[in-house]
């Protein structure tokens, strides 16, 4: 489980395909309080730590496997060398929940419409698919790359929604949205409260 506030931002150092696609993750997290088998949020991709270690230059990393399930359900490009990646250690228990509960399975993909400068933060537009849709709620909950966010407001356009999301100056210099351009893609994860009540309303025509 993650709460949505990135704690760092990490470079795909390589990827190599060995079956499943193996990523090592550049970080600022001190490996050696890092186990084996922990999670991290990679982008909100919830993700295993298969080997970890710090090269001869101090810099720490982390190795990851990303399946062709993972690969398939992510924005398209996020897993090249190069790429950078917002990252979230799992929560602890007693630790401050500061944004939402976040699972780190994402659900679909957003595309970015616009970015537009607003007094000292940055409004960001997005459209996402018809199967997403109706999980997207003004003044809701939503993921993107692994960040939580509070929607602005939400407009359908046919079986899409446009959102918008406000980036406060410290969010923007903290994670990678800053990166994001007309045409890019994103990864979203619904507020896992809209999943249960929209099963629960598909449930209730069987009541």
């Amino acid at each position: 489980m993650f709460t949505g506030i990135i704690s760092d931002i990490g470079t795909i150092l390589s990827a190599e395909m060995r079956g499943d696609l193996r990523l090592v993750i550049s970080c600022a997290y001190d490996v050696d309080g890092v186990d084996m088998g922990a999670s991290i949020a990679c982008s909100g991709a919830c993700l295993t730590v298969v080997d970890k270690g710090r090269d001869a230059d101090g810099q720490n990393w982390f190795a990851i496997d990303a399946s062709a399930e993972t690969i398939s359900r992510t924005a398209s490009g996020m897993w090249d060398a190069g790429r950078k990646l917002n990252l979230e250690r799992a929560l602890k228990l007693g630790e401050e929940l500061g944004g939402h509960i976040v699972t780190g399975h994402v659900d679909g993909i957003a595309k970015v419409l616009s970015v537009t400068p607003e007094g000292e933060s940055h409004i960001i537009l997005f459209s996402v698919p018809a199967a997403i849709a109706p999980y997207i709620a003004a003044k809701g909950s939503v993921t993107l790359d692994g960040t939580s966010l509070t929607v602005n407001s939400v407009v359908d356009e046919g079986k899409d929604a446009h959102f918008t999301v406000n980036i406060i100056p410290h969010t923007w210099e903290m994670t990678t949205l800053c990166r994001l351009a007309p045409g890019d893609s994103v990864n979203v994860e619904i507020d896992v409260l809209a999943r249960y009540l929209m099963r629960l309303k598909e449930r209730s025509a069987f009541a």
